[in-house]
């Protein structure tokens, strides 16, 4: 079957949208969206375009916008462009990259919809993305709902092409001559995804040629799990979860054998309030041993435990959202990041000059358990390299660093001394040299 038909049977069987509907395309210039344009056109939906100029890969970015442009007048649509000063707001909000430009392009997105009318954002998303997140969130760590892949509707966000693979929208692109651009960062293993795209998959396919057809069907399956789940969970929640005096309260104890009282828990804290699998283990774990006053955090929530009773309201501007780090955990999380902790031998480490979200730390000198604490004004360390200490409030105002960001900054401390300023610089006294002999390897992620 040819992909313009797949395209309009998909579009049919999951309601995803009608000749009736005015929608609103993404369109970044690479292959994926400029096909999802080719296609929309000759299925002859209305549709307009945006595209994002993010201004983060100078001269390239602003060639994407060009031919963004240019094809969108081919076809008679009309084109709305913004360019953001995306490391402008980084450092307003304190935000990572990614975070930042996916949170200015759909608030943009919906502006749009409510002043032109349109009723569909439509994402060029693909299988092979999907199967892709499968991987990434599975390397991080996550519950089922994690291994569902992207969803095809989420809203008036829909995903046209999940049908499609890879292959499948290149190979339409060149035998239709649909003009795309690469983006060279798409080639860099320094990030995850490229990584799994680059490296995993590939040695997967070469075990089993078939990878994409099982993992489409393996993802279905999950999702259709993931389905039965959520509408089990809505009927426990109401016995378990309730809302008093602003504080939501989830009684641990009025869940039931036989369930899985710890699944449980995790379904309800990760899909309402942004907690994590590793966060709500130790939760669990304190529920269990009745360590009342024990406190945990999401992004924006923090979990207090009180005798079998697990608090939660939103983060005040004055917590110190402290974490302790036991010598045992594989992670922990720090606002906007995750940490990943891993113990090596010196003979192990074969680079020293690994950028500023990477910690080699000499593990003997360290007094566990460690703690994760926004920094506070009196902190001081010694900064790698000197030798003598510097108040941190001085070193970010050296560094130049906004309020947003002095408000996410997080320092690793040991005992009453700080061992890294997350993400920033390393405590002198803490560094490797020749004498060490156990190192601990900390990488900086963003959530």
């Amino acid at each position: 079957m040819l992909l313009l038909e797949e395209f309009e049977k998909y579009i049919n069987e999951n309601e995803l949208f009608t000749h009736d509907d005015r929608v609103l395309l993404t369109v970044s210039g690479g292959v994926d969206s400029m096909v999802l344009m080719s296609l929309a056109a000759a299925a002859g939906y209305r549709f307009g375009v945006a595209h994002c100029n993010f201004q983060l890969r100078g001269a390239e970015s602003d060639e994407d916008e060009l031919l963004v442009e240019k094809e969108a007048k081919r076809y008679g649509a009309k084109f709305f462009n913004k360019r953001f000063d995306t490391v402008g707001e980084m450092e307003r909000t304190g935000e990572s990259m990614e975070m930042a430009a996916r949170r200015l392009r759909y608030t943009w997105f919906k502006e749009l919809c409510d002043e032109h009318g349109y009723t569909v954002i439509a994402i060029a998303h693909h299988i092979n993305d999907s199967i892709e997140t499968f991987f990434i969130n599975m390397l991080r760590g996550t519950g089922l709902r994690g291994l569902t892949g992207i969803t095809t509707q989420l809203g008036r966000v829909v995903r046209p092409l999940m049908f499609a693979t890879r292959k499948d929208i290149h190979d339409y692109a060149i035998a239709h001559h649909i003009p795309f651009r690469e983006d060279s960062s798409n080639r860099s293993t320094k990030y995850l995804r490229n990584k799994v795209r680059l490296g995993v998959i590939p040695m997967l396919r070469e075990i089993n040629p078939q990878i994409t057809t099982i993992m489409r069907r393996n993802i279905s399956r999950l999702s259709q799990a993931q389905s039965f789940i959520n509408a089990s969970m809505e009927i426990i929640k109401r016995d378990v979860l309730r809302l008093e005096d602003g504080i939501w309260r989830l009684d641990a104890d009025r869940i039931n054998d036989p369930l899985p009282r710890g699944y449980v828990i995790y379904e309800i804290l990760n899909s309402e309030f942004g907690f994590k699998g590793d966060v709500v283990d130790a939760l669990c774990h304190a529920l269990d041993n009745c360590a009342t006053g024990r406190r945990f955090y999401s992004r924006e929530w923090v979990a207090v435990v009180n005798r079998g009773i697990v608090e939660l309201t939103p983060i005040a501007d004055d917590d110190d959202c402290e974490t302790i780090v036991d010598r045992s955990m594989i992670r922990s999380y720090a606002g906007g990041s995750v940490l990943y902790y891993h113990y090596t031998n010196i003979d192990f480490i074969d680079s020293l000059d690994l950028g500023e979200n990477v910690a080699l730390i000499d593990a003997d000198k360290l007094k566990f358990p460690l703690t994760i604490r926004r920094w506070r004004e009196g902190d001081w360390f010694v900064p790698l390299g000197m030798s003598g200490r510097k108040k941190l409030s001085d070193y970010l105002i050296d560094k130049k660093v906004s309020l947003a960001q002095k408000r996410r900054q997080f320092v690793l401390v040991s005992g009453d001394d700080i061992v890294w300023v997350i993400g920033r610089r390393l405590d002198d006294r803490f560094c490797i040299t020749k004498s060490t002999e156990n190192v601990l390897r900390i990488v900086r992620d963003n959530i």
